[in-house]
């Protein structure tokens, strides 16, 4: 790592496990010799080593490669004999034997590792898609139950609603029920007293009859004072007593001789 400018490293024959992700910066590196070691896998950051053009790995313990190994652009020369590759790999790296089979290696694993970098994305993409679409349908899904509740508690105030105003009518209608009975009660507890009442005569015709006594009470009255004025005061000299008297005495013998003649009639019809 204190070398970051290095273009030639051979660690072969070190009898390596793994190497550290540091080692990944020495971008440099154009040449990387890791053969007859123990390796069972590189970092899954050995793509940036972007400059690298000659691989070498024989006889190692690797079985697959990261997938930014499709990163390497610039590798024209690989060798990965003597390792425990997966199938796939191992028929698409085939023999390094000679130069053009070491060149034909780095073209065809570069081409394989780009196939299945690009089939992660898509996968990549796939999962992104399906759980923005699983997102989506959370979603839509609450937005579904959300619009349910208010409907819901829409449903249930106006089902509130129309309980109350039938209460409302109910009271009102019982209200007025009462009113009407207690009405008519009144109305059939006023007929027996109207009824049993004797008949009286209008009020103005008890007024006309008082002030007809009235003033037949006062003209008798009036013919009292002057009768009696004209007996027994001086006044029965006067011309007007005088003729009061006469007319008394007249009306007087009329009464007796009247008195008379029904004692006659009666005696009469006795016989």
């Amino acid at each position: 790592a204190a070398l970051p400018k290095a273009t030639v490293l051979d660690l072969s024959c070190n009898n390596l496990i793994s190497l550290p992700s540091d080692f990944c910066s020495l971008m440099h590196l154009v040449k990387l010799d890791l053969s007859k070691n123990r390796l069972q896998q590189l970092p899954l950051d050995f793509g940036r080593l972007v400059n690298l053009q000659h691989l070498d790995l024989l006889n190692n313990r690797l079985v697959t490669l990261p997938v930014s190994f499709a990163q390497l652009k610039n590798l024209k020369w690989l060798d990965l004999k003597d390792n425990p590759l997966d199938p796939v790999l191992a028929k698409v790296a085939g023999d390094c034997l000679d130069e053009k089979q070491c060149k034909q290696a780095a073209v065809k694993v570069l081409q394989h590792m780009k196939a299945i970098q690009s089939e992660q994305d898509r996968q990549r993409q796939r999962k992104l898609q399906a759980e923005r679409e699983m997102e989506k349908k959370r979603e839509a899904e609450q937005r579904a139950k959300e619009a349910q509740e208010r409907e819901l508690r829409k449903r249930e105030k106006a089902e509130e609603k129309e309980r109350r105003r039938r209460e409302y009518d109910a009271q009102k209608a019982a209200k007025q029920e009462m009113e009407k009975k207690t009405k008519k009660e009144n109305v059939q507890t006023r007929k027996p007293a109207s009824s049993s009442r004797p008949p009286q005569p209008p009020r103005h015709k008890r007024s006309w009859s008082r002030s007809v006594l009235r003033v037949l009470f006062f003209v008798l009255l009036c013919v009292l004072c002057t009768l009696a004025a004209c007996k027994l005061t001086e006044l029965q000299h006067q011309p007007l007593c005088v003729s009061v008297n006469t007319l008394y005495e007249d009306v007087l013998a009329a009464l007796q001789n009247h008195k008379t003649l029904q004692n006659l009639l009666q005696q009469n019809s006795q016989q």
